[in-house]
């Protein structure tokens, strides 16, 4: 529902940067091994730098889910995404995914990366996504770990099918994962039609896609659903000039490659053309109007 004297075309729509370089994202883990990461050309902070260009210049403030590897070796960039008035978050620490973890390690995982970025940046986190959106079906004792932390939302959730990642049975919005807990889940936006979802939250489906895809998606989840979008993307997607890794699969390079030289003007108009925030506030917005959890946690 929205709220009194507000219309559909008023949504507040989350904003937000999974804060990676383009040697640590899934589609190329099988080929650049994390041990040979520091030997790796690092442009993430150039990178986030024209990101906060681009927000400074439309106005707006977003959320910042970065690893902890990424903060610790950019300090300098953490407490300018804070002092720009952006929120700090945490996307684990080198972006191995949670169903590989196991609960301990998941613990382990998200404690060190909240420290380092907590100490870089100056700012308290109190927001995660998990890498490639691996809290799945396998995973609901991920929430319990996060509760337990102090975690006050969660945005790791993709409500879809997909062969990265994915669990088709959650809500499309946002739930309270664990009963007694304030802890909120606010999936990643999907869209719906002839009854099935479709992944319309950014990333890879907003490069390759023609733009009207994404409006129309956003625009759905605005006035027919009333409630907000979560949209996301990776610094290197605005990074033409990043080196080519040769030896992945055609598939990884396409997925990785197509559409980055056009992405910042489609950011661009994405932006100018919505209203955008900050995950928290959407976060504490939603906490109020939260669906039923997935059958896995409603047990």
């Amino acid at each position: 529902m929205t709220l009194p004297g507000q219309t559909a075309n008023d949504q507040i729509n989350g904003l937000s940067v999974d804060v990676e370089d383009w040697f640590q994202v899934g589609a190329f883990e099988k080929v650049i091994d994390r041990s040979d990461w520091n030997s790796c050309a690092t442009r993430v902070e150039r990178n986030c730098n024209e990101i906060l260009q681009l927000f400074a210049d439309a106005g707006v403030k977003g959320t910042f889910f970065t690893l902890g590897w990424v903060a610790q070796r950019h300090p300098s960039l953490m407490r300018r995404i804070v002092q720009d008035g952006h929120e700090i978050a945490s996307h684990g620490w080198d972006h191995e995914r949670v169903f590989r973890l196991g609960r301990e390690a998941f613990a382990a995982d998200i404690a060190k990366a909240r420290k380092v970025i907590e100490d870089t940046s100056g700012a308290a986190v109190t927001g995660y996504r998990a890498p490639s959106f691996s809290i799945d079906a396998r995973t609901p004792w991920a929430f319990e770990v996060l509760a337990e932390q102090g975690y006050a939302y969660s945005s790791s959730v993709a409500p879809i099918a997909h062969d990265h990642y994915g669990w088709r049975e959650a809500p499309r919005f946002a739930f309270k994962p664990i009963a007694g807990s304030d802890l909120v889940e606010i999936p990643v936006t999907t869209a719906r039609f002839a009854g099935r979802r479709l992944a319309a939250g950014g990333g890879g489906f907003f490069r390759v896609l023609p733009y009207g895809f994404s409006r129309w998606a956003i625009r759905q989840v605005n006035r027919e659903d009333e409630r907000p979008a979560v949209f996301y993307f990776h610094p290197w997607e605005i990074d033409p000039g990043q080196p080519r890794v040769a030896n992945a699969s055609m598939r990884s390079r396409l997925r990785h490659y197509t559409n980055l030289g056009v992405m910042a003007d489609k950011l661009g108009r994405l932006i100018g053309d919505f209203r955008w925030g900050r995950m928290d506030e959407l976060a504490a917005r939603e906490a109020g109007r939260t669906v039923a959890p997935p059958p896995a946690l409603a047990a």
